[in-house]
């Protein structure tokens, strides 16, 4: 009865009352904090690192659901078999199904890279391994190093570096490496679990699969001498190259002189102009640059004695020079330019003419001025533990462009009061043979590559604007 009061109570002050329930806010749970974790490997059947191992199947259990992520890109088996183990995976369970026939006393390393992941999160189990020996023994040597790319000084880590056992030079063609591992993206590179022995060391970009280097223009490195292994040891920088020499030429088609075209009647009355350009910008010429006349169609002839180049003032210049372009649809105007000056070339109607007939209707004249010192910024670098030795030269880049090299004499700076604006990268290159620029490696001529250092710190050049840096190397 005093229930059923309270009730009645309860319904009379809400109907009284029909706005009272809009003052409660409902608020949802939250779930608890983010899992960050990733999965605890709680059981391995045979257990980790067992001895003896007869086994075709292995069962790995964790602490939560997990789901593989590009296994057969993460997985890497070394000793590295003919057959790939079959890998399946079920809620909290990896299960391995061993495909090759296993070599007697022999460690093995199962290694997942970043393939095992939580279901939920997707947290990553990094460099997630599985060992165990078919001997009664593991093997425990270490062997470390870094791989960079020669030609910049930088790394790649979709390389793979292997160890064959086997040491001619055709090996690393034919065969399957001993071991393989990857690379992380400082370039370092650790393998575990080794047999003590002696192994050629090689790095390489192995899109194919097959672990095996197949021709010239393949990412490759390899070290000068094998690698004698009784200890944890330290190996030698490898330097990555791609000869791409024997690369064939893009063909280059070499225009005729076109048949005369017999005007239709429609066109007897529309006049025909030359079409000619300049490589200007905005009426701007860049103080780095030369002027070039740019045909549309190749030309019959350019007579420069029907051009008149002039300042503003139309004084006459004759220190100057023209050179035409093998394909006949550029003509370059060579001079050396002042600064914050306007220039006039001016025409005549029969300077030049095109393989179809054509020349200008009359006189032209193309106008442009040339850039100020003020939109430069003036750029002196100076170098500590510069070896001239080497024959460095120092490289400007722009993303994967060179924008400016420079050979460094007996100083070691370098000045320049007109450098373009901008934000540069800088490296060293090392250039051996002095040819101004880097060459690749051979292996089968046991030739490296030339080396490119890279330096740390970035040049940001301002305009009109005193840039000047001290570099150690």
């Amino acid at each position: 009865m005093k229930t059923f009061l309270s009730l009645l109570l309860i319904g009379i002050i809400l109907l009284r009352f029909p706005g009272i329930t809009g003052c409660a806010n409902i608020i949802p749970p939250t779930g608890g904090p983010r899992d960050s974790l990733p999965p605890v490997l709680v059981m391995a059947a045979p257990k980790e690192n067992a001895l003896n191992f007869n086994s075709n199947k292995i069962i790995l259990t964790f602490d939560e659901y997990i789901d593989l992520k590009d296994v057969r890109q993460n997985l890497i088996v070394s000793p590295v078999p003919k057959i790939l183990p079959n890998v399946e995976y079920k809620l909290k369970t990896i299960t391995i199904r061993i495909k090759d026939t296993l070599q007697p006393n022999t460690t093995y390393s199962l290694d997942f890279g970043k393939a095992v992941v939580d279901n939920h999160e997707a947290n990553v189990l990094k460099n997630f391994t599985y060992v165990f020996s078919t001997g009664n023994y593991i093997d425990s040597l270490q062997y470390s190093g870094n791989v960079v790319m020669a030609n910049t000084g930088k790394p790649d880590s979709s390389l793979i570096v292997i160890l064959h056992d086997k040491l001619d030079d055709s090996a690393v063609a034919k065969e399957r490496p001993r071991y393989m591992t990857r690379l992380d993206s400082s370039g370092n590179y650790r393998f575990h679990h080794l047999r003590a022995g002696t192994y050629a060391l090689y790095a390489m970009k192995d899109e194919s699969g097959s672990h095996t280097y197949t021709n010239k223009a393949q990412v490759f490195a390899f070290a000068d001498s094998p690698v004698v292994l009784n200890k944890d040891m330290t190996g030698p920088e490898l330097y990555a190259y791609a000869d791409t020499s024997n690369d064939k030429p893009v063909k280059k088609l070499l225009l005729s002189t076109p048949p005369a075209v017999k005007p239709k009647k429609e066109d007897k009355e529309k006049p025909k102009r030359l079409a000619v350009s300049g490589n200007i910008t905005g009426g701007v010429l860049d103080l780095h640059n030369q002027f070039e006349f740019i045909f549309q169609v190749p030309i019959k002839y350019f007579d420069s004695s029907k051009v008149r180049f002039t300042t503003d003032s139309f004084e006459n210049i004759t220190s100057h020079q023209y050179v035409e372009d093998s394909l006949s649809k550029k003509v370059t105007l060579f001079y050396h330019w002042m600064p914050d000056t306007r220039y006039h070339l001016i025409l005549d109607k029969d300077f030049a003419e095109d393989t179809l007939g054509v020349k200008l209707l009359k006189t032209d004249t193309i106008s442009f001025a040339t850039k100020k010192v003020s939109d430069y910024g003036n750029v002196r670098l100076r170098f500590k533990n510069l070896d001239l030795s080497r024959h460095p030269v120092l490289l400007f880049v722009q993303g994967d462009k060179i924008i400016k090299k420079y050979v460094f004499g007996k100083a070691i700076r370098y000045d320049d009061k007109l450098f373009d604006p901008g934000e540069f990268e800088l490296r060293i290159l090392y250039d051996e043979n002095q040819n101004g620029v880097w060459d690749p490696g051979n292996f089968y001529e046991h030739r490296q590559p030339e080396k490119v250092q890279p330096i740390r710190r970035k040049l940001n050049v301002k305009a009109n604007w005193d840039n000047e840096v001290d570099i150690t190397l």
